[in-house]
This record gives C-alpha cells, structure tokens and sequence, in this order.
C-alpha cells in the first residue's frame, strides 16, 4: 500500500526515445499547470493540514509545497546549462536536507508564487526551443547515461502531476473538503 502511496500516479518511466511534437506540447502544458494545479490542491487546507505528512515517514504537504520550487528551479537551470554548455556535469543537491530547512515549515505562499513565476520563464523557453535544442543533454554525477532536455522535459510534467496527486489523495483520505 505504501507504493501507492508514495506514487500515486506511477513511477517516473524515461522516455526510450526523442518526445515527439506533441508530447513535448503536452508536457509543456503540464508544465504551465502544475502552478495552478498546486495552488487548488493546497486551496483552504487549514495550518495543521498543511503539517500534516502524506504518507507515514512522508514530507508533509507544506514541505512538498516547498519542494516544488526548490526542484524545479534546479531542473530550469540544469535545462539552461545544458542550452549553454556541451554536456555540462550538474551539481545535485539533497533534496531531502532542503526539505527540514526552516524555510520550508514557513507559509507556502512565497512558494507558490515564485512556481508561478519560475514557470511562466519556464514554459516561454520551452515553447522556444527547436527539436535540436531538446536532444541537447547534461551529466548527473550519480547517474550512468546522460539526461537529455526532452527527458528533462517528461520527469518534470510528471514531478509536478505526482506532488499533486500526494496531496489530493491525502485530502480524499481525510475527506477534506
């Protein structure tokens, strides 16, 4: 039960080959929704809903709120070095310490904004790039094949689509309206 829990939509699968114009449009768009998308699962959550975690051991939805930005803001920059180098080497970051820094058991709403924004740059630079550009790819230093900007392109529209549904599915759970 705790994988459905963990992935209510499914575990992220890497594309096996270039998207194609239509799924790049169709993750563009996820993209440009996942703002909004946050912002209406979160909508009327009470501050002890907000603490409340997803799943036992589970970041609470405030922290995931928080994780958003924190992720996406990385993937748009590794997505513009990959645009500015050749196969640049990404620097990781620990994604799980970021999430028990104190600024994220602070209001959501300072991230909820800066997703809204770092998506609107987002999505215009993504609604820019050509075929070639999307084949271009960065390294990670714990990972074997390089990711390309389309498989940078697909994890994100799903990441956004995943956090999501872990709070929706939380709020049908608790029945909260």
């Amino acid at each position: 039960m705790e994988s459905d829990l963990r992935y209510p939509i499914g575990k992220f699968r890497r594309p096996e080959a270039a998207l194609t114009d239509e799924q790049r449009r169709e993750a563009i768009h996820d993209i440009e929704q996942a703002p909004v998308r946050l912002a209406d699962a979160v909508r009327y959550l009470k501050p002890e809903q907000l603490d409340t975690p997803y799943r036992p051991d589970g970041w609470t939805v405030r922290q995931l709120v928080h994780h958003v930005p924190d992720s996406h803001m990385n993937a748009y920059v590794r997505m513009k070095l990959a645009l500015t180098e050749d196969l640049p080497t990404i620097k990781p970051y620990d994604e799980a310490r970021w999430a028990e820094l104190p600024d994220s058991r602070t209001p959501i709403e300072p991230s909820l904004a800066i997703l809204e924004n770092l998506h609107k740059r987002w999505v215009l630079l993504l609604k820019s790039l050509t075929p070639a550009e999307f084949s271009r790819k960065y390294g990670h230093p714990d990972w074997a094949k390089p990711m390309s900007l389309d498989d940078t392109l697909a994890l994100y529209a799903w990441h956004g689509k995943h956090h999501v549904a872990h709070i929706t599915a939380l709020r049908e759970r608790n029945a909260w309206k």
